[in-house]
């Protein structure tokens, strides 16, 4: 299988962390990092450790970040992208295993779970992560064993095939329930939980509030194509119901 994959990485005010992420990234991929307004040095750090770097004059969050992210990946014409983390708490000497379940599996998202190392992850992390993933996995017609984890590859033709309206943190669950939705799997590799001194911009009480909000609102829509379409389980397509409401 021949395929070319590019890691990118969201970044705000990640100064102190984002040189060694890229360096650590760029034994494996190219990097692609998108300073999101920050006001120190993020941008500066992560060119000179030899990532290409998109600037964003004003903060605009996650989700914004990630599809400027996935619109120069596929103006490069990568076919897959790895997102990292910018603030250490994704180890990128995992990315190997995700290169190897791509080259096995072909095209589905694979997302990492930290769910094997649940003793590591903060107890209001952990609910959080709980509630929102069986919300998530109802929508996304799979269980999504990890919901909220950054560390994941796109297969950049399952991008293509998805409208993304969310901004924040809720693009990618977002991502999650329209490409389960639409019929792609959603496989899940163990990976280390790492919250040691790490400056997560994450707050689990107001993130998973609005992300949950966004997900009922989405089940509502999809409960209701599937009472009036009888055995159609997957719902969403791009410019359908969904994307309209």
């Amino acid at each position: 299988m021949s395929y070319k994959v590019c890691v990118v990485i969201p970044a705000y005010n990640a100064s102190d962390t984002i040189e060694t992420v890229v360096k650590r990234a760029l034994k494996f991929c190219p990097v692609i990092v998108a300073d999101d307004g920050s006001d120190d040095d993020t941008a500066v750090r992560a060119k000179q450790a030899g990532a290409e770097v998109i600037r964003i004059h004003k903060n605009s969050g996650k989700g914004n970040a990630l599809k400027l992210l996935f619109k120069r990946a596929m103006q490069q014409q990568y076919d897959a992208v790895i997102t990292l983390d910018a603030d250490g708490q994704h180890d990128p000497d995992e990315i190997p295993k995700f290169l190897k379940e791509y080259e096995r599996s072909g095209d589905c998202i694979i997302a990492g779970s930290r769910m094997r190392y649940r003793s590591l992850i903060p107890e209001k992390r952990y609910n959080a992560m709980r509630i929102a993933g069986f919300y998530i996995s109802l929508a996304s017609n799979q269980f999504v064993e990890d919901s909220q984890c950054g560390f994941r590859l796109y297969p950049l033709k399952i991008i293509k095939r998805l409208n993304l309206f969310t901004e924040g943190y809720m693009t990618e669950s977002e991502i999650h329930m329209k490409a389960g939705d639409s019929g792609h799997i959603i496989k899940f590799i163990p990976i280390k939980a790492i919250y040691d001194n790490n400056r997560s911009h994450f707050h689990p009480v107001k993130d998973i509030a609005m992300i949950t909000s966004f997900v009922m609102l989405y089940l509502i829509i999809k409960w209701t194509i599937e009472i009036f379409c009888i055995k159609k389980s997957y719902t969403y397509s791009k410019d359908g119901l969904h994307d309209l409401v």
